[in-house]
């Protein structure tokens, strides 16, 4: 079995551009900033930026392009593809990754909360707030609509 799967949590570096193709599909083209921090081998701290080009199809390319902003982060699902095609006689390439689904990032605080977006969901976003990735916890601390309990936890109450 082979596998094509790349998962990305980063800033775009530019407004979604959409556009409709012949066929009347909307597709939308922007990328995404994602940093790595390492130490070097003199054991200084070290940063690193990589840009990822993303191409979004149909009704994920329509939500990307009315709610992403530049600046804003998003968690980004699909696959890499590498296309080529020929511009006065020389040969070009290009790699991006398809989305297959995404969800919006944690905002600024006094916006309003958006939800995710999978291709196979029969409706643009989620009625209640999705800043989830994985396992049910949210993506950040005050999510609206989520009620934290106001006494402290005991450490002897958890069961493990």
């Amino acid at each position: 079995m082979y596998l094509n799967k790349a998962l990305l949590y980063g800033n775009l570096t530019r407004d979604p551009e959409v556009r409709a193709l012949p066929s009347g599909q909307q597709v939308a083209t922007f990328s995404i900033a994602t940093n790595r921090s390492y130490k070097d081998k003199d054991g200084s701290q070290k940063e690193m930026t990589e840009y990822h080009n993303i191409v979004a199809f149909g009704r994920t390319a329509e939500v990307m392009g009315q709610y992403l902003k530049k600046g804003r982060p998003v968690f980004v699902e699909g696959r890499i593809q590498t296309r080529s095609w020929e511009a006065d006689g020389k040969k070009n390439y290009r790699t991006e990754i398809v989305v297959d689904s995404f969800q919006f990032g944690p905002q600024a605080a006094g916006t309003a909360s958006s939800g995710g977006y999978e291709k196979s969901a029969p409706t643009a976003a989620s009625s209640e707030p999705a800043n989830e990735v994985h396992g049910g916890a949210p993506a950040h601390e005050g999510s609206e609509g989520i009620a934290y309990p106001d006494d402290e936890i005991n450490p002897e109450d958890i069961p493990f």
